[in-house]
């Protein structure tokens, strides 16, 4: 079985790289080659079955070569973040939509439909959400990086409904707990108050104690997305989009699983700056009901203390992130 993971460099793309190397199979099925495209490509162990392919996911003659021997499964992951994307539209349009429009055009080319498992967002839904969602909410998204994220859904379910590509799209939450850096997230905050908090360290946090986000960690993730990609195939249904679970979580009760996890001390360090703009967009999240997600097998971290476990990557009972 032949793989590709498109932003295997990124935050979830690397941890999706161990999981499959530690697995060895998919479904059931071997993995030969695991195809790797990312601008960077550093710090990867050597193993037979890795083939790096550095460059643009935006290089149509890139893709051309990394499929030219066939694909089985593509786990399309690459983005430009959703701050980014917005302060840059044309770098978005150009990685966000037009690359994967051109991926997607390129894989139905193939022999056989690969089976497409597609990183979507929940920034589809935009702001100003109804108090109660579940998964039948309409999408009205209010940042380009969303708007794209869109279209790019509505493509994979065209070219399934042609038969074209065995595509499985998720709307992603907030993944924690990405590294501390400059990274365009406009959502970065969720991870680096974990990683205040859990290293002792001041943290002004932008969102106020009340402010509700939906979370996964990295682990659930990636979890998630392999279980799309075991789905049996979904030839001639309209189920190809999925809203995963998530967990509906106020910073305050984050603190309290941080507090749980490493003790009472850390809440002095936190402090509160809340911006009216960016609590609008990410700290403001309703309840969210995903029956026939849940009814499919995926799902969500299951509480505030086992997301700071999973997201930190911490063993039971460890202090230590």
């Amino acid at each position: 079985m032949r793989v590709l993971i498109t932003g295997a460099n990124g935050f979830v793309g690397r941890q999706l790289v161990l999981r499959l190397l530690e697995r060895s199979a998919i479904a059931s099925r071997r993995i030969s080659h695991l195809l790797l495209l990312d601008a960077q490509l550093e710090g990867f162990a050597h193993d037979s079955r890795l083939r790096l392919h550095k460059g643009s996911i935006t290089d149509a003659a890139l893709i051309r070569r990394v499929l030219a021997d066939g694909i089985d499964l593509v786990f399309h992951l690459v983005s430009v973040p959703g701050g980014a994307a917005e302060q840059d539209y044309g770098l978005g349009y150009q990685v966000n939509l037009l690359a994967s429009l051109e991926l997607f055009d390129q894989l139905r080319q193939q022999a056989r439909p690969p089976v497409l498992v597609y990183a979507s967002s929940v920034a589809v839904y935009g702001a100003a959400l109804p108090a109660r969602m579940d998964e039948s909410a309409p999408t009205y998204p209010q940042l380009s990086y969303g708007a794209h994220k869109l279209m790019v859904e509505t493509a994979l379910c065209d070219l399934a409904r042609r038969g074209e590509v065995d595509g499985r799209a998720l709307r992603l939450p907030g993944i924690v707990a990405r590294p501390r850096q400059a990274n365009g997230l406009r959502s970065a905050f969720m991870s680096d108050l974990l990683h205040a908090y859990a290293r002792g360290q001041a943290y002004a946090c932008p969102v106020a104690p009340e402010a509700t986000a939906w979370w996964m960690s990295a682990l659930c993730c990636v979890n998630n997305l392999i279980h799309a990609a075991e789905l049996p195939a979904q030839h001639g249904t309209t189920e190809r989009v999925w809203q995963l679970p998530v967990l509906r979580l106020s910073i305050a009760e984050i603190l309290d699983a941080l507090a749980n996890r490493f003790g009472d001390a850390g809440r002095a360090q936190i402090s509160f700056e809340p911006d009216a703009h960016l609590q609008s967009l990410f700290g403001a999240m309703p309840m969210l009901k995903a029956p026939r997600a849940r009814a499919a097998g995926f799902c969500h971290d299951g509480n505030a203390n086992a997301l700071v476990r999973n997201a930190l990557n911490l063993s039971a009972g460890s202090k230590t992130p």
